[in-house]
């Protein structure tokens, strides 16, 4: 998740400054997780207001999410829940590594 300080709900909202640098953090981290994780592709995304899914009200975030081929299966689409393939902890570790190690 890459979120900027400013606390605004709404791309538009947010000085033209702050969204650059929300966009360039986006930049480091795809290369990052690309490096890291070696995923066939990557989702991006905004949530902006209730009716969208944003969970925090007066904040945006951009969620940042690696994805394979084939990583949805039935454990997911039936049972709803998800697996882990590395405990959170572990990918905090790599991922604030390579993101502090990153030149981008």
């Amino acid at each position: 998740m890459a979120l900027p300080y400013a606390h605004e709900s709404s791309l538009a909202a947010l000085p033209a400054e702050v969204a650059h640098e929300l966009m360039d953090t986006a930049q480091r981290l795809e290369a990052v997780l690309g490096d890291t994780y070696h995923p066939g592709g990557i989702n991006m995304g905004l949530n902006l207001g209730k009716a969208a899914g944003a969970g925090v009200q007066g904040h945006l975030h951009l969620h940042i999410l690696p994805r394979w081929t084939g990583d949805t299966n039935f454990m997911t689409v039936v049972g709803e829940t998800r697996v882990l393939p590395e405990d959170l902890e572990t990918t905090w570790q790599r991922v604030r590594e390579n993101f502090l190690n990153s030149t981008k």
